[in-house]
């Protein structure tokens, strides 16, 4: 018989609100279908062709044509702007952002106080009826209820630390008191969001084109959330059907069915996969970080002779005239190269930059699925993320930031919210429902165990904008760890990492890019060797 959940006390209860999700199209343009036909047409014109010059025959044949022989690149001119209310985030995290080519903006949880248990409900289904769906409700409201006391337990000491930071006294501005106490409650809700269930709904502004909407449409089961990823990309395809039916109605593209993956037909009974690999996995994966959050795996070892010969490549220069060790140093010394002082993240675009293209590190990493939620956001740096479904553990496996584990009110409160919220799964799971649905139950704290790979190029930008302070804790800790052993282990590329005002101090002003968001340390100072704090 599963254990019943712990509940907290009655007054920090809240009530359960299901998210309907609501998709609506924001912005499209006026004939998507006709204007990918007309980009194919230019291909071999000797002009410009127009949307407005496509005829009937010309979408038959050169749609069938480029649609069916992957020719897909006309269909990418095309781009949608939707609007995504009430969606889960582990249906973002899982499927919505787990490909590179979109463009999101989503509602903060580390800076939005959530104040309602607002979150998504999935439909009934078997093994997840009335009684299973009021255990389901019950979890989340609980969750609600332990975030509100997190918060309240831990803004106390967030100001603390701020205060400290700062320099408050009773002789300070009041204004600047003022700043202090509003960054003391968005530390704590930040860190409090860890306990809150991957079912909370977010809401987003999401941008993609035509041939990525005709992917998710084929793959949407390729995810942890498969109902919720077809019922919501169903909506997004039916929204563009209506105003340009034939952009989809023209081709026979249905969703695959699960069965047909791999990745679950693979783990299906008589593979492979044995029962109870999930918790071996993850004790075999933890004893190789040994300890770390992120543990350099793979590197290329001549990346810097790889990296200067393609520097002096693109500007056409002999060894004997730039030596690697004069070409890595106008590549990455921020006092030589201007582009090192850039915000706008221009490395693609620089043609001496992209010779750090050619130098590659791969990382095994553990970080939490709300941490992981932002660090995927780094698009130019994939991952391979688990299947969560097929990684699920009986026991609680979660990570707990320092502002809890260092207040012992909070974290006896932690651990009771991550109990309760593995004892609810286990619960729905004993019961028979689906695992896509008792996973919903899952906190934002869940360990996700990953494989990370990247160029320089696209790491350098990473490792500049999430070794500053401000950075997420988690993301700020394990670039720091990936910072530290590229020093180790390529030195004379790892001593120009750091974070822009450690590149920028002595050469440019301001030395923070980050304007009144400062974090109040002058990291540039001592960094590497820096204590975070907060």
């Amino acid at each position: 018989m599963a254990a019943q959940p712990m509940t907290s006390p009655q007054s920090d209860r809240v009530q359960f609100e299901a998210a309907a999700p609501r998709i609506t199209l924001r912005n499209s343009f006026a004939h998507p279908f006709d204007s990918a036909m007309a980009a194919a047409r230019t291909c071999y014109a000797p002009r410009l062709i127009g949307p407005e010059e496509i005829t009937d025959k010309q979408r038959l044949q050169i749609g069938a044509s480029t649609f069916y022989g992957g020719h897909h690149t006309v269909y990418q001119h095309a781009h949608f702007e939707f609007g995504l209310e009430n969606v889960s985030r582990q249906f973002v995290w899982s499927f919505l952002h787990a490909h590179p080519f979109y463009n999101s903006e989503q509602q903060s949880q580390r800076y939005v106080r959530l104040t309602h248990a607002s979150a998504y409900l999935p439909p009934e289904a078997p093994g997840f009826g009335p009684a299973e769906r009021a255990i389901y409700q019950d979890a989340v409201a609980r969750a609600w209820g332990y975030y509100k006391q997190l918060t309240a337990l831990l803004e106390g000491d967030a100001r603390e630390i701020l205060g400290d930071i700062w320099h408050i006294s009773p002789m300070s501005h009041p204004k600047r008191v003022e700043k202090v106490d509003r960054q003391a409650g968005k530390r704590a809700i930040e860190v409090a969001r860890y306990v809150l269930p991957v079912a909370a709904a977010t809401t987003m502004v999401h941008t993609l084109s035509g041939i990525v909407l005709h992917r998710l449409y084929r793959m949407a089961a390729a995810s942890d959330t498969p109902a919720e990823a077809r019922a919501v990309v169903g909506e997004m395809v039916a929204r563009v059907r209506e105003i340009d039916p034939q952009f989809f109605d023209r081709f026979e593209n249905a969703p695959m069915a699960q069965e047909e993956m791999p990745e679950w037909s693979h783990a299906l009974p008589g593979s492979a996969r044995a029962a109870g690999d999930a918790e071996s996995f993850a004790r075999e994966f933890d004893a190789r970080l040994a300890g770390r959050v992120s543990l350099l795996t793979d590197f290329s070892p001549n990346a810097p002779r790889v990296v200067a010969d393609s520097y002096r490549a693109v500007l056409g220069l002999t060894e004997s005239a730039c030596s690697d060790a004069e070409a890595i140093d106008l590549l990455l010394n921020p006092a030589r190269n201007a582009y090192r002082l850039e915000t706008l993240n221009i490395g693609v675009h620089a043609p001496i930059l992209r010779a750090l293209q050619h130098a590659n590190f791969t990382f095994a990493k553990k970080i939490s699925h709300t941490a992981d939620s932002q660090d995927q956001r780094h698009r130019m740096v994939p991952g391979s993320r688990p299947i969560l479904t097929l990684a699920d553990t009986r026991s609680p496996d979660f990570v707990t930031p320092m502002l809890i584990a260092g207040n012992a009110a909070a974290r006896e409160v932690y651990d009771r919210a991550m109990a309760d919220a593995w004892s609810a799964k286990n619960e729905l799971l004993d019961r028979g429902a689906p695992a896509e649905i008792a996973l919903y139950l899952l906190p934002n704290a869940k360990s996700i165990r990953l494989v990370e790979s990247g160029s320089l190029l696209h790491l350098l930008h990473k490792w500049t904008m999430r070794t500053c302070f401000n950075a997420q804790e988690e993301i700020y800790q394990a670039s720091m760890e990936e910072v530290e052993q590229v020093r180790a282990a390529l030195p004379s590329l790892g001593k120009y990492l750091g974070p822009p005002c450690y590149i920028r101090a002595g050469i440019a002003t301001p030395i923070c890019t980050e304007g009144s968001h400062f974090c109040g340390v002058k990291v540039w100072q001592e960094f590497p060797k820096i204590e975070r704090r907060i």
